[in-house]
């Protein structure tokens, strides 16, 4: 499969000359000395790392900074609800950074745009022991894109007090024992509250959906090599019977609004309307932190664990987290591919888990697997599932499909019904050529 330009993000004037004049003036990639280089280098960072990791920042700077005076890094913090309108704007024009901070599922729109130059792995420390799930998002016909920055996994966030009136002190390991909890749970609360959810799994919450999936042996879409393109196989025998024990612990569980999606679940939870949540670990603070719409009440009182899934093993969980990639279009490419290697070498991933955000690769990881704030997360990254890595599954309509087929199955249409007609879409956007 060629190499495509993507239409979705409409950068195309962005894409009309690579050798445009760019946002940065490095003096060239070939200056004779270190100290001779002059110029920007303008790094665009979420503002996770501004809130909860400044210090690596500056680190990083003061190092670079020594090897490079004449080199100025601007670091931009932005925010994830507006960055990619943001990206798309600047790279069709000329002022545009050289260093970009991507969530791994916004890598693969950027790699098929060209956005993004190929990187070394050498380069980097760790390479060889790089999380896979998040080399995944940064690999496309065999090269890599980007470079991984740090990993996240969903989890079972808990209400301990509510738990203990289910009899258990901590959250079972199998589903069995879970679910047995859930409905003590259920009847103790739900005789004050009927809209209170003991397990509070939305309807729409597709990544949860396609967990389940993968528990059973499923998957979206597989590629085909004899046909050489993606096929949709949410209607195999394994992804109906994931699809269907979702949709059965949504009916049994959730009793609010059940053709919600899960960006207000932290919410549920600080409200007390629920006793377990399927989330980014991260979010077991959302619901504590009270200067936002968490409930500082609960502090002490909300935990993490491995979600329970089917058949005795763990919920195999979606990788999240975060990558770093180089602008084609820079002038300095090279000090960009130098700052991104000391922002992520070993001593700064050290900083990373240091404050329990997961590091981008598994030597590092194990450390994190046994200690008790970062064993559910870290111990749930390895096997972790993502999304297909194929052309279409960039464009928006993907997660609509999946959200339309489970709200299709929870108003009563049949699961291989749905799941039928949820190929056909799938096959229809995820092999599409732009």
């Amino acid at each position: 499969m060629k190499r495509k330009l993507a239409a979705a993000i409409g950068v195309a004037a962005m894409m009309a000359s690579v050798a445009a004049c760019g946002g940065s003036d490095g003096g060239g990639d070939a200056a004779k000395d270190p100290k001779d280089r002059k110029g920007d280098l303008t790094v665009w960072l979420m503002v996770d790392a501004q809130s909860t990791w400044p210090e690596l920042v500056k680190d990083v700077n003061a190092q670079f900074n020594k090897k490079y005076p004449g080199v100025k890094v601007d670091v931009q913090y932005q925010q994830w609800a507006d960055k990619t309108k943001k990206l798309d704007t600047a790279l069709g024009g000329d002022k545009f950074p050289d260093v970009v901070e991507l969530g791994n599922t916004e890598t693969m729109t950027y790699i098929l745009n060209g956005a993004l130059n190929e990187i070394d792995p050498k380069k980097y420390d760790n390479s060889d022991t790089w999380i896979q799930g998040l080399k995944d998002t940064c690999t496309y016909e065999g090269k890599q894109f980007c470079v991984p920055y740090y990993a996240g996994a969903r989890v079972a966030i808990y209400n301990a007090d509510m738990l203990k009136k289910g009899g258990a002190e901590t959250l079972p390991t199998t589903e069995a024992e879970f679910l047995k909890v859930m409905d003590k749970v259920s009847a103790e609360y739900g005789k004050k509250d009927k809209r209170f959810s003991s397990l509070y799994l939305p309807g729409r919450y597709w990544y949860a959906a396609m967990s389940y999936v993968a528990a059973y042996g499923g998957k979206i879409a597989e590629y085909d090599e004899g046909a050489k393109e993606w096929k949709s196989s949410l209607s195999s025998p394994e992804a109906q019977q994931g699809i269907q024990h979702f949709i059965d612990l949504v009916k049994k569980y959730n009793k609010a609004d059940q053709t919600k999606d899960e960006q207000d679940h932290a919410n549920v939870m600080a409200n007390e309307k629920a006793a377990v949540l399927y989330g980014n670990g991260w979010e077991a603070g959302s619901v504590t932190d009270g200067k936002g719409n968490g409930n500082a009440k609960l502090t002490g009182k909300i935990f993490t664990a491995g979600m329970p899934g089917p058949n005795g093993k763990a919920l195999p969980s979606f990788i999240g987290g975060s990558d770093l990639g180089v602008i084609s279009k820079s002038k300095s490419t090279d000090l960009a591919e130098e700052w991104i290697a000391m922002y992520t070498s070993e001593k700064s991933q050290e900083v990373l888990a240091s404050k329990n955000i997961l590091p981008n690769n598994t030597k590092q990881l194990e450390p994190l697997k046994a200690k008790p704030e970062t064993a559910p997360i870290a111990n749930a990254v390895p096997d972790a599932w993502f999304t297909p890595i194929a052309p279409g599954w960039t464009s928006i309509e993907k997660e609509e499909v999946l959200e339309n087929m489970l709200l299709q199955i929870l108003k009563g249409t049949s699961v291989a019904d749905a799941t039928k007609a949820a190929d056909a879409k799938v096959n229809e956007l995820i092999n599409k050529e732009s």
